[in-house]
């Protein structure tokens, strides 16, 4: 099937989105782990871009994103939290974070970093997250702990605050 002119016009005046995914990890006592880029400051969780143009999908975009960072290569598990994010300079952002489930001591061992783009790792307890992860993504990952510890379904965020869904 061929585009026409009009259909590609259309499509090429849509507003644009970026798309992100990330991997939650913790380890045994519940720290979360986390991964120091070398291209800004502070710190970000395991996961980047998703290479939508190539056809990825989230899932397979936190996956590969998480190899190339840290060498684990494990399948996500379960979509904690979907986040749109606003963002000056930039287009929104919509992130998907995945549960990455619990490292066992030899995995976290293992742990090879992008040299290219990450400088350190570090396990954080859930009382330090939003210092090393401050703003909208710090928001996300304690809103994907608490649905970790409570069993509930994916949460919606806006910014990392809960949406505001009316009741039925």
């Amino acid at each position: 099937m061929t585009t026409t002119p009009d259909f590609a016009t259309y499509i090429a005046s849509l507003p644009r989105v970026l798309s992100a995914a990330a991997t939650l990890f913790r380890d045994a006592e519940g720290r979360v782990l986390l991964v120091e880029p070398n291209y800004r400051e502070g710190w970000a969780l395991p996961g980047g871009t998703i290479e939508s143009d190539d056809g990825e999908t989230p899932r397979q975009g936190a996956r590969r994103e998480t190899l190339e960072e840290t060498g684990l290569d494990r399948e996500p598990g379960r979509l904690l939290a979907v986040d749109w994010a606003h963002g000056t300079g930039r287009p929104p952002l919509v992130a998907y974070l995945y549960d990455g489930g619990v490292l066992t001591e030899a995995e976290l061992g293992s742990i090879r970093l992008q040299e290219e783009e990450l400088l350190s790792w570090r396990l954080v307890p859930r009382e330090e997250v939003t210092a090393h992860l401050p703003g909208a993504l710090g928001r996300r990952v304690l809103a994907a702990l608490d649905v970790l510890a409570d069993g509930s379904g994916t949460v919606e965020l806006e910014n990392g605050h809960r949406a505001a869904v009316p009741e039925r």
